[in-house]
């Protein structure tokens, strides 16, 4: 595949420039590849979007969806490809805007060894990302209005935040990612209000197993901003970025990472209780994976290495939840 970047890369100058740059071959700056040879303006929008990302939004629906039935009710299919939609969109959103204003903010410059963002690489202006933004937000208000009906004022509330954190998580005038409240954020609405918003609206109420459900698909999700925030720690100190690993060191996030895998794990103990012995059991698979992970974090320094981690982080979270969702979903 190697051969098939270089060849490519050779068509064009712009295209060798990268090359004798030595960008990291990782599938954000392929896409950055492929725009350079000609891929075009889908290229660069999927690029804003990052994909890799987009599981977050995605698995807390399903593995909702699969405890729904789990606890013998019926599944509302409707009602997830809208949860689902709606959450896409404002996650795509959310990405758009953080793009633009991290480049604002000194966040994302040329020095960053993460993947590449469009606005600072010129990919797409800043005005554009906030006009398409606003219409992905706008989007994910008309599809919640079905469920507003069904869920009630819980579900307005959950839908209004939802909408201004899009923004406020970078933006406005305390972002949280800025203040070392992103860690907070993602357990919240990636974890028990995803999980339990989902939850509510399927079955008119909440339980103890969405709280349960929704504290391990969150936590594990929160696992990939710690990784993002540990690799970037030092362009953060730069750009005035106080994330947990700037406020308080590399450390204390390895050790807060150890303690969201381990308790997502140990929490598998609830589905024993329940009696649930699949759901219990088959994300135990990924348990050696786990450990694998943290113990290549605690080996090595914040580099670009971290982003490897980063996709095994992310894999680890969509495989742990979309197995346990299959546990939950044959009970």
């Amino acid at each position: 595949m190697r051969r098939y970047f270089i060849i490519c890369l050779k068509r064009q100058k712009k295209a060798k420039t990268l090359l004798s740059k030595n960008v990291n071959l990782n599938f954000q700056n392929f896409l950055v590849y492929l725009k350079n040879v000609g891929g075009g303006v889908v290229i660069r929008w999927l690029l804003a979007a990052r994909p890799k990302t987009l599981t977050a939004a995605i698995v807390p629906i399903v593995a909702a969806t699969a405890l729904v039935r789990a606890n013998g009710y019926a599944i509302h299919w409707w009602v997830t490809g809208l949860c689902l939609f709606s959450a896409l969109c404002i996650q795509v959103a959310t990405n758009f805007i953080n793009d633009a204003i991290d480049f604002d903010k000194g966040a994302d410059t040329a020095e960053r060894i993460g993947p590449t963002r469009v606005t600072q690489s010129g990919l797409i202006t800043q005005k554009t990302l906030y006009r398409v933004s606003a219409v992905l937000l706008l989007l994910a208000f008309f599809a919640g209005v079905p469920l507003v009906y069904l869920g009630g004022w819980p579900i307005v509330i959950v839908g209004v935040l939802s909408l201004l954190m899009a923004y406020s998580y970078t933006g406005g005038p305390m972002p949280l990612a800025y203040l070392g409240l992103g860690d907070l954020f993602v357990v919240i609405f990636f974890g028990l209000i995803a999980v339990g918003g989902v939850y509510f609206i399927q079955t008119g109420h909440y339980s103890t197993s969405a709280l349960v459900l929704g504290l391990q698909i969150g936590f594990l999700s929160t696992v990939l901003i710690a990784i993002n925030n540990l690799r970037d720690v030092h362009q953060d100190v730069k750009a005035n970025k106080k994330t947990l690993a700037v406020r308080f060191g590399i450390l204390f996030v390895r050790t807060e990472i150890v303690l969201l895998i381990m308790v997502s794990f140990l929490l598998q103990v609830y589905w024993l209780r329940e009696g649930s012995l699949r759901a219990a059991l088959l994300p135990l698979i990924f348990l050696p994976f786990a450990i694998r992970l943290l113990r290549q974090i605690a080996k090595n320094d914040p580099s670009p290495i971290y982003n490897r981690y980063l996709a095994q982080s992310a894999l680890l979270h969509v495989g742990f939840g979309l197995v346990l969702s299959v546990g939950l979903y044959l009970k």
